[in-house]
């Protein structure tokens, strides 16, 4: 299984699909139709999960659930991205390795988690206030 270590690959992954548990989220995108080299994974954990340590052991939990059982659930063809959270530490291996079975089963027959709304584009971007245009001082 290959890896995922470019930004830009990572970016159009967030544009795909998205699949969440308790330990990670699980995104995913099909490279182009007619390529069909191994599927590849990449692995990230926010600093909101905790220090350096915290965050590399999550990640080595991740990387170990994605070698054991990625070959067999993870479709070749697509880029995959784990997010891990900070359940992945605390849940027993086992459980965390059930529930990214079911996130790949989940996601080949198309059960995916409602997308988020794309953010505001230039143009239609709203004051904070509620109204689109700044508020005028009355003098």
């Amino acid at each position: 299984m290959l890896r995922l270590k470019k930004r830009s690959e990572f970016l159009a992954a967030a544009r795909g699909v998205r699949l969440s548990r308790r330990g990670f989220v699980l995104q995913a995108i099909r490279r182009m139709p007619e390529d069909e080299k191994p599927a590849r994974v990449g692995y990230t954990v926010t600093k909101k999960v905790g220090n350096a340590v915290i965050r590399n052991r999550v990640k080595r939990r991740l990387r170990e659930m994605a070698r054991l059982f990625g070959p067999e659930h993870l479709d070749a063809g697509w880029d995959y991205v784990l997010i891990g959270r900070y359940g992945a530490l605390h849940l027993p291996f086992d459980s965390l390795c059930a529930d990214f079975r079911g996130c790949a089963r989940d996601l080949a027959a198309g059960k995916t988690d409602r997308m988020r709304p794309s953010p505001l584009r230039s143009g239609s971007r709203k004051h904070p206030s509620g109204s689109s245009a700044p508020r005028q001082k009355s003098v």
